[in-house]
């Protein structure tokens, strides 16, 4: 059976993807597409509903935004969100006005009438307001059914009970029963009924998999989440012609590289291992900056990727398929960027550069799920928690967590302390409790006393963060006696360390990485 979709339209707003996450969590397939997005695309995903976003447009700018027609023309539910609201108004004949008081985070929301997205909520709480216009004259056929101290019309509904519009935000966490408006608008109003689990959709890509792969696909594997699922998804749709590449680039962590290829021989999945790290100390020899590693790191990985994958195909003959674990946000970036730039940018991967070169048909089963749907998925199909739950690593490695030339020797004294930091935070339950969590060897010695003898060695800092989804992070707070702990434990075990410092920066302004 076809899925129906909640399509939501974007408008601009920083909210948006919010919107559709909510809506996911309640149970219900949702895809975000730009606001000028044609018919033709919209009507393939089969849509039941519209949520119109906020932006920050007004309605009276030259060429602010118009909500397509075929909204209207559909006869489906909508509801009009902040911009969205004042959009709907605006093409059906009511009035927006700049607002005498502009109104920008919590306000109180007094309900007029206890109807369709109201159903079940208390008569006032808190909202998040983020606007300057508001609505100063209804459409014929609509009805106001909540107000604020600076919106008059701050919720209203058409007569016919088809379409609703909040000036709030119900998809941020600051609205109360922000959840509970969304699920009314989808329940009780557009009369939708859940049709979106990990435990269907699993099932679904598999299916999707085995129906449309006829040939050998290969897999960049990092023992990353997204790969990982990626991995999994595969093994369970086509276990005989899954060949998943791992490249040892020698920049990992303690033992990381043979860690994953045990992980998966566990879970029956046979792992290409290729230890390329030779040639990445060779190519980072004496390079300090940072841009220049990533760079040479980046390039080298594409060149080892495409040997392996060209020696496969030799070997194999039939590999005809490149998979990636592309995520939504990824995809919705590339919508936007090709809309602002007016060309088309390519599609987004895990390993830069890959599409171009190598001959192979692209796989991306996870381009329409969030990180966290990833996981949830990750977990339907039996991935193990220290995969699922594992902290973000930059994709250079230890490479951006030496400050300076990159050798052998520091790595391996990083590796030994890092090992030792993360080995202390899951031994006192911390790990899962911080969003990142990594030591960083610094370009600089200084003294210490070890016994009678004066040591002139390297510092290491150590960094950890709690976050979101890492675009703002704030330092973690771990306890006194746990750095104090793992500070004695990497002085006195790791050689060539003599003196931690703990990372107290937040993000912005510093960056979580320090390079």
């Amino acid at each position: 059976m076809e899925r129906r979709t909640v399509v939501v339209l974007d408008f601009g707003s920083q909210y948006t993807q919010l919107i559709l996450r909510r809506v996911r969590e309640l149970g219900f397939y949702a895809e975000l597409l730009p606001y000028d997005e044609p018919w033709e695309s919209v009507q393939k995903l089969l849509p039941s509903a519209f949520i119109l976003s906020g932006g920050p447009a007004s309605v009276y700018d030259e060429n602010s935004p118009k909500i397509p027609s075929y909204v209207f023309e559909s006869n489906l539910p909508v509801l009009g969100i902040c911009y969205g609201l004042q959009a709907l108004v605006h093409q059906l004949g009511g009035r927006v006005e700049k607002s005498p008081h502009r109104e920008f985070g919590p306000a109180q929301l007094e309900i007029l009438k206890h109807v369709g997205i109201f159903e079940g909520v208390p008569s006032k709480f808190t909202v998040w307001m983020s606007h300057s216009d508001r609505v100063e004259v209804l459409p014929d056929g609509f009805e106001v059914i909540a107000r604020s101290e600076n919106s008059p019309y701050a919720a209203i509904r058409s007569l016919d009970n088809k379409y609703y519009g909040v000036q709030f935000h119900p998809e941020v966490v600051h609205t109360q029963y922000g959840k509970d408006i969304l699920r009314n608008f989808l329940t009780v109003v557009a009369k939708l009924s859940p049709n979106w689990s990990m435990k269907n959709l699993a099932e679904e890509i598999i299916n999707e998999l085995r129906e449309k792969i006829d040939g050998k696909v290969i897999l960049g594997l990092s023992g990353g989440v997204d790969s990982s699922v990626v991995a999994m998804l595969l093994y369970k749709a086509v276990p005989d012609k899954l060949i998943p590449i791992f490249v040892d680039t020698g920049l990992l962590r303690k033992n990381e590289g043979q860690e994953v290829v045990k992980q998966f021989e566990e879970l029956g999945i046979r792992i290409h291992y290729v230890d390329a790290s030779d040639r990445f100390f060779e190519v980072l020899e004496g390079i300090e900056d940072p841009e220049e590693k990533r760079k040479r790191i980046g390039h080298t990985f594409i060149d080892v990727f495409y040997e392996e994958a060209m020696k496969l195909k030799q070997k194999h003959g039939d590999i005809q398929y490149l998979a990636q674990g592309t995520l939504y946000p990824d995809v919705i970036e590339s919508k936007v960027a090709e809309r602002k730039a007016g060309a088309k940018i390519k599609t987004h991967h895990n390993v830069g550069g890959l599409p171009e070169k190598l001959p192979f048909k692209i796989i991306e089963p996870l381009r329409y799920l969030f990180k966290d749907e990833v996981r949830a998925l990750g977990k339907e199909l039996g991935l193990p928690e220290s995969i699922l739950y594992r902290h973000p690593f930059p994709g250079p490695g230890l490479a951006v967590r030496i400050i300076g030339a990159v050798t052998k020797e520091a790595v391996s004294i990083l590796q030994e302390a890092d090992a030792i930091f993360i080995e202390e935070l899951k031994k006192w339950d911390l790990y899962n409790k911080v969003w990142q969590a990594f030591a960083v060897l610094l370009p600089v010695k200084t003294v210490g006393v070890m016994g009678d003898y004066r040591t002139y060695e390297n510092v290491i800092a150590l960094r950890a963060v709690t976050s979101e989804d890492g675009m703002t992070a704030d330092w973690a707070k771990l306890p006194h006696e746990f750095l104090n702990h793992v500070a004695k434990r990497i002085v006195n075990e790791v050689k060539g360390v003599n003196r931690v410092v703990y990372d107290i920066t937040s993000k912005p302004p510093a960056t979580i990485e320090w390079e």
